[in-house]
């Protein structure tokens, strides 16, 4: 629902003095604004994303089960059919061709009496090294936690694309060996050792599993005891291997979600690069990175049996912290996915560093775009844009800092605002939501500033793509190796952007603001 209130407040718009040496110039500022000095209450409903996976009722969270399979993506997720709050686990399931358009499908696994369904993940067993195979589909195999008395892992399969799915009737295939936190197995295909592995989370450590045929597991090792953060239970692992960009090297990367002890508080993603042997990871470092250092991607896991013509590794999260998650002021759903991102990994001198960034398909939902792609900007500000009420878009741009300490980027109304500041002096990126709008629903969300370290490289360049959409930012920087994400839940419409530098003035160049057009069509 959508309330207009009339403001007597001149709302204005500032760009660099450059930018109106010519009517060519003038013409991209009349692109740039609306007449209309509204402010605009928002509902529940306008805190629906555009362009990111929400349930359509109830509550969401861990993402499970991701899978390609003959020109489908598939997204099953942690779900509760019957409330907005978490409760008794079931697998929700929705798929996708383009990764943003999604059809909503019955749910896939329900609870029995071995328990609620946790998270897991999904295979397609080629091979049939299973035997579930019946008819001229391969089957797609769910491997799952049942969590009931004891946490143990099961499995279940389809042989119809993922419609329909039949649990293994000897489950569970790796029974409890006596510990509380035996759960999230993520799998995957060793085609050199020819079976099957599953990283599993056990409490403060993976252990690894292997099998010949999804049924019968051996334990391998484990990795993890005094390693990495250790602030809270680890759980949904995920373990593949990437080529480092630029070279004939490839490595193994291991993600690790935790909570709490994440760098912002409460839940958050750990990855850590090393190597594996077909039995043991072996980390590089004892020190774990961050895959984000907001406060809201967690459990992410990536995407099996993408073909290799395409070739890319990309990752779902949840977009939303334990913290708060059962909080957030809506009611007849809770909790949003990321946008799918794109992973490759770098080498930045000895060490070797993960980059974030959205997938290609997003640009198929491009509306109006709006350029400044040539002049140098000593600060830019957007009012009553048309884009940036729509509340769903992306904007990028690039900094030169070479004369610049601080360079703050700021959205919101005349009543309320987003900020966020790259700071050189101080070498970190802040992105302060306590007067974003309805923060009261707890304490934790209302008095968080986000922060993440910063340094700007030898260039003294910045290139930064920011997603917003509704209710999230997505902060992209240096090619995606840095990365924020952060909810927030404005009570007015959004409708200005600003850029700007400290006491010195920036030079931006290359600014594009896009709207994003609704993707799920529900």
């Amino acid at each position: 629902m959508k309330k207009q209130i009339n403001n007597f407040v001149t709302l204005f718009i500032l760009i660099s003095l450059c930018l109106f040496t010519s009517c060519k110039k003038d013409s991209v500022v009349e692109n740039l604004i609306s007449t209309d000095n509204t402010l605009i209450v928002l509902g529940e409903t306008d805190y629906r994303p555009n362009y990111h996976f929400t349930p359509a009722l109830h509550w969401m969270n861990d993402p499970n089960g991701l899978v390609y399979y003959k020109g489908e993506y598939h997204l099953f997720y942690q779900y509760n059919p019957n409330g907005n709050t978490w409760g008794p686990m079931n697998w929700g399931h929705a798929v996708s061709t383009d990764l943003f358009n999604w059809q909503d499908l019955p749910i896939a696994l329900s609870p029995d009496n071995l328990g609620t369904i946790f998270s897991g993940s999904a295979v397609v067993d080629a091979s049939n090294t299973s035997g579930f195979r019946a008819g001229g589909e391969d089957p797609i195999v769910a491997i799952y936690t049942s969590a009931g008395a004891q946490q143990s892992q099961c499995i279940a399969y389809s042989i119809d694309k993922g419609r329909t799915w039949t649990k293994y009737a000897n489950n569970p295939v790796l029974p409890n060996p006596g510990i509380p936190d035996f759960r999230d197995p993520k799998v995957s295909w060793l085609p050199e050792q020819n079976k099957w592995l599953m990283a599993l989370a056990t409490g403060n450590k993976i252990s690894f599993y292997s099998s010949p045929d999804l049924k019968n597991w051996t334990f391998e090792s484990y990795f993890g005891e005094g390693i990495g953060a250790h602030g809270g239970v680890w759980e949904c692992p995920d373990l593949f291997q990437l080529p480092v960009e630029g070279t004939n090297l490839k490595k193994w990367v291991l993600f690790v979600s935790i909570n709490p002890g994440g760098p912002n508080g409460g839940s958050a993603t750990q990855y850590f690069i090393g190597n594996f042997d077909g039995n043991k990871f072996t980390a590089d470092s004892n020190t774990s990175s961050w895959i984000d250092f907001g406060s809201d991607n967690y459990a992410g896991v990536t995407y099996s049996n993408i073909p290799s013509i395409d070739g890319r590794r990309i990752m779902i999260g949840w977009m939303s912290n334990w913290n708060y998650a059962g909080q957030v002021p809506t009611t007849s759903w809770r909790s949003t996915n990321t946008v799918p991102r794109a992973i490759t990994l770098v080498q930045k001198g000895s060490n070797f560093v993960l980059r974030f960034n959205p997938v290609t398909e997003l640009s198929s939902y491009i509306n109006k775009t709006v350029t400044i792609p040539t002049q140098k900007l000593n600060a830019l500000e957007l009012t009553n844009n048309d884009i940036v009420k729509t509340g769903s878009y992306q904007l990028s741009f690039k900094a030169d800092f070479t004369q610049l300490d601080t360079l703050k980027l700021t959205t919101g109304s005349i009543a309320e605002r987003m900020s966020i500041i790259f700071d050189k002096k101080y070498g970190n990126v802040t992105i302060d939501r306590s007067r974003s709008g309805v923060v009261n629903f707890n304490n934790v969300f209302a008095n968080s500033s986000i922060y993440q370290s910063f340094t700007i490289g030898a260039d003294n360049k910045l290139d930064v793509r920011m997603l917003v959409d509704k209710t999230s930012i997505e902060l992209f920087w240096n090619n995606g190796e840095g990365v924020m994400t952060t909810l927030f839940f404005p009570t007015y419409q959004y409708n200005f952007i600003r850029i700007e530098g400290g006491k010195l003035l920036p030079q931006i160049t290359d600014f594009s603001l896009s709207g994003l057009n609704k993707s799920l069509l529900r």
